[in-house]
């Protein structure tokens, strides 16, 4: 299809739901609908009460479809939370048929051979993404369908979750009236949105800041080789500062952004500020707080924070065996990433080359997601582009999505859903 195809993704995030309607092809992610709510029931990327979380999802989704004039029924949805563990495993088999060439059967027969991984009964596997091939001892193979060979193995990184925490997000979208079609680690999500070809091939570590949570996701020669996830975020930054000043926490969120804002810079607004002192009295904080010094917020409460998750990044890194392997450094991208200081403690801790990672490749209603928070939404747009609409009828056939026009109501579309969940 030249026209692309549209794909609606759902990114469940701790501090907010965004959810975006993009018509996306190889080349661009047409961005038709984008909407952001805040997450209420979700606590460190997981859904701890159901009722707030549909409310949550279902008014972010109504969002996104009154801009894009489109009604979703199928969703990619991300998953977060410390629960997610990464594994790499290998699978061997012999070629169906070693005078013809290697099928698309025999690499699905290889992906099946690496998945037999021990796993606890509690877990169970998101994503098995091959990284490379070996066809009869030739190493290093990328695509090897087509070619001629006897034994074929695969080198694979496997992410697993929680089977409750999949269980339950596939509830809450079940409750909302839609069809989840994939269910994609967030940090893997976020590298497809912001990383660059060559930043994969050359090795690179993606680090995702959220705000109950950062993820990781490290590619070497191209493709994910490690991912992990590390329970602290940016909330942890805003919940020192609202200690450390004696403030409400949406008190201390204004000031974590507006210190944050770039455009601060260009209003003169930082000449105002008498030397050290910040003047807050545009804030408007109900705890009447106008002046602060600006090296105490900074280099007393922020830095240490940072200092902190990128401490425990480099902690990851050891672990994962690829320390030394990574030239490209790394893409620091989530809301987070927005946080003043973020590139010198980054840069101070890790001792590696550091970036802001932004939506590539994004066309369409752009103006309000060419930031770091929209990466994972953004990956999700583009990882909808490769799976299937999984067919909610026999024989093939499946439901045509309705006109936003002619959308149903929510009674109308409950029962359809009722009595599709019959259907095999």
């Amino acid at each position: 299809m030249t026209e692309g195809k549209i794909v609606v993704g759902v990114d469940i995030g701790t501090s907010k739901i965004a959810t975006i309607i993009a018509r996306v092809d190889e080349e661009f992610v047409n961005v038709l609908g984008v909407s952001e709510v805040k997450a209420e029931g979700i606590r460190k990327g997981q859904i701890v009460d159901i009722d707030a979380a549909v409310i949550s999802i279902n008014s972010s989704l109504e969002g996104a479809e009154r801009m894009a004039g489109y009604s979703a029924s199928h969703v990619i949805a991300s998953i977060g939370g410390n629960h997610v563990e990464s594994q790499n495993s290998r699978g061997v088999v012999a070629v169906s048929n070693p005078q013809e060439e290697i099928s698309e059967s025999d690499l699905e027969r290889v992906i099946d051979a690496a998945k037999a991984v021990s796993l606890p009964s509690s877990r169970e596997i998101i994503h098995v993404l091959p990284r490379s091939y070996i066809v009869d001892g030739q190493e290093g193979i990328k695509a090897p369908l087509g070619m001629t060979g006897i034994r074929l193995e695969v080198d694979t990184h496997i992410i697993s979750a929680y089977s409750t925490s999949v269980r339950n997000m596939e509830k809450a979208f079940s409750e909302v009236g839609v069809d989840v079609d994939a269910i994609v680690f967030s940090g893997y999500a976020s590298s497809l949105a912001v990383l660059s070809d060559t930043e994969k091939e050359l090795g690179v570590i993606l680090v995702d800041i959220g705000a109950g949570t950062t993820d990781i996701s490290i590619y070497v020669e191209g493709s994910v080789a490690f991912s992990s996830v590390i329970p602290i975020g940016a909330r942890h930054i805003t919940n020192d500062l609202a200690i450390g000043l004696r403030i409400s926490l949406e008190s201390a969120e204004k000031i974590k952004l507006y210190l944050s804002n770039p455009s601060r810079k260009k209003t003169g607004d930082l000449e105002r500020d008498k030397g050290d002192e910040l003047d807050l009295s545009a804030l408007g904080l109900p705890e009447e707080l106008t002046k602060v010094s600006q090296k105490t917020l900074i280099d007393g409460i922020i830095r240490p924070r940072l200092n902190e998750i990128f401490t425990f990044v480099g902690l990851e890194l050891k672990k994962s065996g690829f320390a030394g392997q990574t030239p490209s450094g790394l893409v620091v991208t989530g809301g987070g990433a927005e946080t003043i200081g973020v590139i010198d403690a980054a840069k101070r801790m890790l001792a590696q080359p550091v970036r802001i990672g932004k939506p590539l490749k994004i066309k369409g209603i752009i103006d309000e997601i060419q930031s770091p928070s929209f990466a994972t939404v953004i990956g999700l747009a583009i990882y909808g582009e490769t799976v299937e609409i999984k067919s909610a009828l026999p024989f093939g056939f499946s439901i045509p999505q309705i006109p936003f026009s002619l959308q149903l109501n929510k009674p109308v579309s409950k029962i359809i859903s009722f009595i599709k969940s019959f259907m095999p």
